[in-house]
């Protein structure tokens, strides 16, 4: 799977919270200063190029909607963040932000409680 550059990734999170939208209601969803139609347009056909993006006809314009679930995104990202940070050790991306205090003591026990509900 390809990666999604800030822009794109933007976009992405948009249109996996929204599900479908036209390039207005894409917009609109952007905090201000918010960017040209245009731009967000040239956007979403390099992400359908890149195969995370498809659109249906509707009327003169095109509904776009997310081919490439979030989950699935997000599994691909955190893999290639381990491989490439932390030399594909889960535990030492754990270790680091236990280290630089991103994770406390709560979230670990958490984190814990989860794993072993996972083994069983």
């Amino acid at each position: 799977m390809k990666q999604l550059t800030k822009a794109e990734e933007e976009i992405m999170q948009i249109l996996w919270d929204l599900e479908e939208a036209n390039v207005a209601t894409i917009v609109s969803h952007f905090p201000e200063p918010r960017p040209a139609n245009n731009t967000v347009s040239t956007i979403i056909r390099i992400l359908e190029s890149k195969g995370f993006v498809s659109y249906r006809k509707e009327g003169r314009g095109h509904i776009y909607f997310p081919v490439v679930e979030k989950q699935e995104y997000s599994h691909q990202s955190v893999n290639k963040l381990v491989k490439n940070y932390f030399d594909g050790s889960f535990k030492s991306m754990v270790s680091f932000f236990m280290k630089n205090n991103d994770i406390g003591v709560n979230e670990l026990e958490s984190i814990l409680k989860e794993i072993n509900k996972k083994e069983k």
